[in-house]
């Protein structure tokens, strides 16, 4: 799965996928994003066909939502059962997008001895995971446009597609999201791809498998807590 990632800033997104600036507030670079946040997304535009980045709620609202609260638990979109789930299908079908980060967080079960008891219990150490050249990564991503209120805009919102964890990962954890090299992105978001089990396809067979990780402070739980020390590797000696 994915719960957290690190969003890169505005500056180093449009420095690498070449695209020009639109808005006058600027993504900020992010260490600790969680589901529900507005975060950055890659989309084509509806009428140039040009690559651009948007806003959007990470936490998929599928366009046939009536519920005055949005449905729980959908910022992943499992990969396995994308293509037949109302909740992703039409979204795999003809509303991909790509989700730029730095990196993201997993979470692996760990046995650590109790301080005062000595007991042996089970706890979750973070991780942070990434390029192991440091360069930007895109998350292949499902998006959605829901009509708005009558006065206002309609609504963006995003799920990150997941799948089996790559070797170099699973250890840590037995799933990751699909990162897509920079080589598929643009049949990823291509218009004319409009199978799903296809886009399934591209997305398992293109995947990116080569990460580094490192273990990282606990202070990565708290989704209050946004700073780049939550992306270093963890000092042992403290074990925070």
């Amino acid at each position: 799965m994915c719960g957290r990632y690190v969003s890169p800033q505005q500056a180093a997104m449009e420095r690498e996928w070449h695209i020009g600036r639109h808005n006058s507030n600027p993504f900020k670079r992010r260490f600790n994003v969680a589901p529900t946040s507005i975060v950055p997304i890659l989309r084509l535009d509806a009428e140039s066909g040009e690559l651009e980045l948007a806003s959007a709620t990470w936490g998929l609202i599928p366009i046939w939502w009536k519920e005055a609260k949005p449905p729980r638990l959908t910022f992943n979109a499992r990969s396995e059962e994308a293509a037949t789930k109302p909740m992703w299908r039409q979204p795999l079908r003809s509303a991909r997008c790509l989700v730029p980060a730095e990196g993201w967080y997993e979470w692996q079960i760990v046995e650590r001895a109790d301080p005062v008891t000595g007991e042996i219990k089970q706890a979750k150490q973070p991780h942070f995971i990434f390029r192991k050249d440091g360069k930007l990564i895109c998350f292949a991503g499902l998006m959605s446009q829901r009509k708005g209120a009558e006065d206002e805009p309609p609504a963006l919102s995003c799920a990150i597609l997941t799948g089996a964890a790559a070797p170099s990962v699973s250890a840590v954890h037995n799933r990751m999201p699909i990162v897509l090299p920079a080589s598929a992105h643009d049949a990823w978001l291509d218009p004319k791809l409009n199978d799903s089990e296809k886009a399934i396809a591209l997305a398992r067979e293109a995947a990116e498998t080569e990460f580094a990780h490192h273990a990282v402070s606990l202070r990565v739980n708290s989704a209050r807590i946004d700073d780049q020390s939550l992306t270093e590797p963890l000092d042992e000696k403290v074990g925070r």
